[in-house]
């Protein structure tokens, strides 16, 4: 890393130019995300239609009712759900790297995502009914969890080496039942719609979706946020952390909840989508450095923004919609190579 560039992060980290930056980039994206799209809409038709649904009284009878339509209740609930899950995401990553002290802990590292995509395939197996599949992951996402933390209580506490054993183990448990519940599924009907699940899509996504999802996304992310000062000390190791005061076991079944709740939520409405809770931490990371106090945010504001920003390319990269899941591995993959490379294998924790 040259010194130029060392010294411009550190004119950013901790001042008033990262809380800008951070507050502006994700409704910067946001508001892109509902420009683009198969069918182009000016920014000044999509501002003048916000501002109508805020302020009725300024309600403007020039903008035609299929665009109205198309940006309220297609384009903008689709972009709140992509600022969510991306925001869900990277928080869950980051929350765990601290948890664990390991930089290479993603928010799928007890099982969550493998059990919610079984979840959501043995439902389109069954029945079909996107609000039975979003169910179904939710529930199924969060037994994963729990079944992987059952597993390693064997002892009185926590080791966090048999948690992490335990959620690899569930998580292949739950991988296999997913590749028996496509081999068995109906070739022409069933299985189209279970591939297509699992790569990850915010497409359809509606009001309804979200109104359940809502508020275990955002209650989880304020509690994280509230208790960041912690994840420092989490982060220092069990004896430090208890050194300062901080119940270790207590900590790690709330910070393990929250992000449980989380991502089982994120998957439920976006399908299985890699990459997000392990890059954009050391992204944060690299830019913020390690505080909590700061890097929580920093997760949120950039999670938000990269998955809204993938979501528009997404549809608008081609005339058939690319599954998200496969772009955030395109973009994540080579991206976390390049970070490993520019910081030499080097994790700060202090």
């Amino acid at each position: 890393m040259s010194q130029r560039y060392k010294r411009i992060l550190e004119k950013v980290r901790g001042g008033k130019a990262s809380t800008v930056v951070l507050t502006l980039l994700p409704i910067l994206f946001f508001l892109v995300s509902l420009f683009i799209g198969r069918y182009q809409i000016s920014p000044d038709t999509v501002i003048l239609t916000l501002i109508s649904k805020i302020l009725p009284m300024l309600h403007s009878h020039n903008i035609p009712k299929q665009i109205e339509i198309t940006i309220i209740q297609v384009r903008l609930p689709r972009a709140i759900a992509a600022a969510l899950v991306g925001a869900t995401l990277a928080l869950s990553g980051t929350s765990f790297q601290a948890l664990f002290r390991n930089p290479l802990v993603s928010s799928q590292i007890l099982g969550v995502a493998s059990g919610a995509g079984f979840g959501a395939a043995l439902a389109l197996l069954l029945s079909g009914d996107l609000v039975i599949v979003q169910i179904s992951a939710f529930g199924f996402g969060i037994a994963a969890v729990a079944i992987s933390y059952a597993i390693s209580k064997i002892h009185k506490e926590t080791p966090v080496l048999t948690l992490v054993l335990a959620g690899m183990v569930v998580g292949a448990l739950f991988s296999s039942l997913t590749s028996l519940v496509k081999y068995v599924a109906d070739p022409y009907e069933r299985l189209p719609s279970i591939v297509f699940w699992l790569m990850g899509s915010l497409s359809g996504v509606s009001f309804k979706e979200l109104s359940w999802s809502f508020i275990p996304m955002i209650a989880s992310c304020i509690i994280l946020v509230m208790i960041r000062w912690r994840m420092n000390a989490l982060s220092l190791g069990e004896e430090e952390a208890k050194a300062l005061g901080v119940d270790v076991e207590k900590m790690r079944m709330l910070v393990i909840s929250c992000c449980t709740l989380m991502t089982s939520a994120a998957v439920a409405i976006a399908g299985v989508v890699g990459w997000v809770g392990l890059v954009i931490p050391h992204v944060c990371r690299m830019l913020v450095g390690p505080d909590h106090k700061i890097l929580v945010p920093a997760s949120i504001s950039i999670g938000a923004a990269y998955i809204l920003a993938v979501d528009s390319l997404a549809r608008a990269a081609s005339t058939v919609e690319i599954p998200l899941g496969v772009l955030t591995a395109i973009i994540g993959a080579p991206f976390f190579f390049y970070l490993l490379r520019r910081e030499r294998l080097g994790w700060r924790w202090k």
